[in-house]
């Protein structure tokens, strides 16, 4: 918990210095909260990947939907995302603060989406909402201070109880079912590990919850894997020996490459809070406004959702070994890979799969050749990397899992096409009139 006090440390330092609403954007209060998520996700157990990108996702739609309201050429989602309904409208004419709509908003939606997180989080929520509040209005006329209150909790609780039908709202057992019907073919998923909370894999059921922007989870198949095979001639043998390969001809860069992408839970703001940072990062760069902000943080974080339903219904559905399963039954018994092996189906690569998304979406909003520093875990002590464009970054948190020792290479390369899919309905939504 240090780390998490320790942010929050500094973030109230950076509240305190300011008193007056006028001194506080919108966009300064959703980077806040955002801010915030980035650290509670890490510090929250049930917060694994997927569950992470559903978080995140909320926290988008939140923002998006009170920087919209209050614009004249923006719309809402409603109608647009799958069962979101006409969202509450703000009184024609009538005066709201921008900033103080969107902080009760995001933080109506932070509290309950990390409502499970431990007492430093839950302290931290309660700290951010009363400072920030405070703060907001102290010099607001009462009314105009009620309004916006009011209306940014409506619009919070709105979204909330759509939230509690897509599937995804509880998690029990931290993710891991208590009875699950392991199947007992040769390719079949086995546990990694011996830790006795994993030895069955994480969230079976969440390629069944309902998606964002993309229509139906089919709309982006994947095709099937290699056909399962111990023939040394065979497809499957060939992408297993090349994981081995992989590992023995491993670089100090290689290596740097994999922990850079890895952004394990509980160590990391997980997969999805990694280009939530970079997208953060490349805004605060250039003074993105409002809107601009807003719209970027709920494409990208819808992006990732729909492409964490997607691949975890296809690692259900093929339900395939991992590397270090199968190279341990038929070449090494002692083998080892560089990453540890998370606990559930090997194809498609997640990392593949919301990174493509990811890139999609940001190649859209900021152009294809935009260069950037990646800086997400200099507070860990890790160097920032350069990349040309949010493609070479994708296509380099995917194949990070090579390096990793924990996927086959077909996992990465049609993992990262699926989610190239998926995030192109997030790039369709319309946000102007």
């Amino acid at each position: 918990m240090l780390r998490l006090a320790t942010a929050l440390l500094a973030a109230f330092c950076i509240l305190s210095n300011g008193a007056q609403s006028a001194s506080r954007s919108s966009a300064e209060i959703e980077r806040l909260w955002f801010g915030l998520a980035l650290d509670l996700v890490r510090h929250t157990p049930t917060m694994s990947p997927p569950v992470a990108s559903r978080a995140f996702a909320y926290l988008g739609i939140a923002g998006y939907e009170s920087a919209a309201s209050g614009s004249d050429v923006h719309v809402s989602f409603a109608g647009q995302l799958n069962g979101l309904k006409a969202v509450p409208m703000r009184e024609s004419a009538a005066t709201y603060d921008e900033a103080l709509v969107m902080h009760v908003v995001m933080a109506e939606v932070a509290r309950d989406i990390f409502s499970n997180t431990g007492p430093t989080g839950q302290r931290a929520l309660q700290r951010m909402w009363e400072k920030l509040k405070v703060e907001l209005e102290a010099e607001l006329a009462s009314d105009v201070s009620a309004r916006s209150v009011e209306f940014g909790m409506a619009l919070g609780t709105h979204i909330l109880n759509w939230s509690r039908s897509d599937g995804g709202a509880v998690i029990e057992n931290l993710g891991f079912p208590t009875l699950y019907d392991m199947p007992q073919k040769p390719s079949a998923w086995k546990p990694t590990n011996l830790i006795s909370l994993q030895q069955t894999p994480l969230l079976p059921r969440w390629g069944q919850n309902r998606t964002f922007a993309m229509p139906k989870v089919g709309d982006c198949p994947i095709v099937p894997p290699p056909a399962y095979s111990e023939d040394p001639a065979s497809e499957f043998h060939t992408q297993a020996m090349d994981v081995v390969q992989t590992a023995r001809a491993l670089t100090a860069e290689h290596k740097a490459i994999a922990r850079f992408w890895s952004d394990d839970a509980m160590l990391s703001p997980t997969p999805p809070g990694h280009w939530i940072s970079i997208a953060m990062q490349i805004m605060e760069r250039d003074q993105a406004d409002a809107v601009m902000q807003a719209d970027v943080l709920a494409r990208l974080s819808i992006s990732m959702a729909d492409a964490f339903i997607a691949v975890w219904k296809a690692k259900y559905e093929y339900n395939l070994l991992r590397p270090v399963t199968y190279i341990r039954r038929i070449h090494d018994p002692k083998w080892e890979s560089l990453l540890s092996t998370p606990p559930f189906p090997e194809y498609p690569s997640g990392h593949s799969g919301q990174s493509g998304a990811a890139a999609e979406v940001l190649s859209a909003m900021f152009g294809d050749d935009r260069a950037f520093d990646d800086a997400t875990h200099a507070k860990d002590g890790i160097s920032a990397r350069r990349f040309k464009n949010f493609r070479d970054a994708a296509s380099e948190a995917a194949i990070s899992r090579l390096y990793g020792g924990i996927h086959f290479r077909a996992a990465i390369d049609y993992g990262l096409e699926q989610g190239r899919c998926v995030g192109g309905f997030a790039v369709k939504l319309r946000t102007r009139k």
